[in-house]
């Protein structure tokens, strides 16, 4: 049998990945080392070619770009040497109504690919250096929702929120002040900065006001979660019962069924990894992320979705130190971290604060410091379903389990049309519906 990866890379370079023929569009070539055919038609899969120096935890990386600019992988093949690899990715938008700027994709995914090499696989992870933070202050008429849609452009030009003030003026109007910082890190430029207030004015209203200011001085504070809402947030394992929906424990059921097997008959070299699980957003960035967080070297691999709804994924894997997991305790240790990951990539919790009521989101950060993208876009697009208000947003980072967490906390509007203070079915409904979005059951 030969190694999937390699049978991905030689139909590749015949020309047979597009399939069907369907008409596309190219954005790169020649010696790129990213090309893309871009599906011609709606719900056809665009085509992502990388041909490049390899480095430690890149499929990761690739990987977690694509999801941050709203695309599902369909399919994957990655081949690699330890030196050089070529990887094939089909994606589509989650939904229509997601723009993909596939230039800037281009952009962000070569500037991943290493420009030199050979490359020493788990070289010591570093942590990125600081972004600068801007504050966007919106002046604008108050209306439901209005979060989500702004969130919705600042994601669409590659901006990051990290944290958000709410206020009311008497006379009804709004006043937003999101402190962000730049993917593309021109936020500093007049152009820029023009782009994004147009943008915002074009899409909201005249009526909406926009400035942008140097956030001098400002710090990421968080403050800490109190240690019974912690635990109960970041325990290993979820409870049923009390505090599970039905709704939810049926989702959790369905992904218990995935299947993590080992086998070292194949490959004299590797361990073939397969996986099938229930498919949902995030779930090739979560496998891989596992696989670079415990440093295991992913030499090829396949991966595909069925009309069912799951994701078949053979992994050909190695020890960081070249070896096979032939040892049964490390290869429970491995499968119990990856089925962890997969079963709950993603916290979801409503407490009291004070008299005020709290939604939480907690998801858990690389050990190279990396978060995972679009929560607070899912969030706030599931909030906005449900037709409730935002008082206040932050997003701060908290040690806990022996590792780090990224965490966002939301101060709800307790109504009288969606009443919080005491109502536990209304509050499970707000879990799980934001739970399901960031999941990938809503869009």
């Amino acid at each position: 049998m030969p190694p999937v990866g390699e049978v991905a890379a030689a139909e590749a370079r015949s020309g047979m990945v597009l399939g069907g023929g369907a008409a596309a569009a190219a954005v790169g070539g020649g010696e790129d080392a990213v090309v893309m055919q871009v599906a011609g038609a709606e719900g056809q899969d665009t085509v992502i070619t990388i041909n490049c120096p390899d480095q430690a935890g890149l499929g990761c990386d690739l990987c977690r770009t694509i999801l941050e600019f709203g695309l599902r992988i369909t399919r994957g093949d990655v081949s690699t040497d330890g030196q050089w690899c070529f990887v094939v990715f089909w994606v589509v938008p989650r939904t229509p109504s997601i723009k993909v700027r596939w230039a800037n994709l281009k952009n962000r995914l070569m500037s991943m690919c290493p420009s030199n090499y050979p490359m020493t696989f788990y070289p010591e992870i570093t942590q990125p250096g600081p972004s600068q933070f801007y504050l966007l202050k919106l002046f604008s008429a108050d209306r439901k929702g209005l979060l989500h849609d702004v969130t919705h452009i600042l994601s669409e030009l590659e901006l990051i929120i990290h944290r958000v003030k709410v206020s009311t003026t008497p006379d009804g109007r709004v006043i937003d002040l999101f402190f962000i910082t730049d993917g593309m890190e021109l936020l500093h430029t007049k152009e820029r900065q023009e782009e994004t207030c147009s943008m915002l004015i074009a899409t909201l209203g005249p009526s909406i006001s926009c400035e942008i200011l140097l956030a001098e001085g400002f710090q990421q504070g968080f403050s800490s979660l109190p240690p019974t809402i912690s635990e109960e947030l970041f325990r290993l394992e979820l409870a049923d019962g009390d505090n599970c929906s039905r709704s939810i424990c049926a989702e959790m059921k369905r992904m218990q069924k995935a299947t993590i097997n080992f086998d070292n008959t194949l490959s004299p070299a590797h361990t073939l990894l397969q996986i099938n699980c229930a498919d949902q957003k995030g779930l090739l960035y979560d496998i891989l992320r596992t696989m670079k967080d415990c440093s295991i070297q992913v030499t090829y691999g396949r991966f595909w979705s069925d009309k069912k709804g799951f994701r078949e994924v053979d992994l050909f894997i190695k020890q960081a130190d070249g070896k096979k997991i032939i040892d049964p305790e490390k290869q429970d240790v491995l499968s119990s971290r990856l089925r962890s990951e997969m079963l709950h990539p993603l916290r979801v919790m409503i407490v009291n604060r004070g008299p005020d009521v709290e939604l939480l989101v907690a998801n858990p950060v690389e050990l190279s410091g990396k978060g995972r993208p679009r929560v607070f876009y899912d969030a706030t697009f599931a909030l906005k379903a449900l037709g409730i208000c935002i008082f206040s947003a932050e997003i701060g980072r908290q040690a806990a389990s022996e590792r780090q967490w990224e965490v966002y906390r939301f101060l709800l509007d307790d109504s009288s049309e969606f009443p919080l203070s005491n109502s536990l079915v209304n509050r499970n409904r707000i879990v799980d519906r934001v739970r399901k979005t960031l999941l990938g059951c809503y869009n």
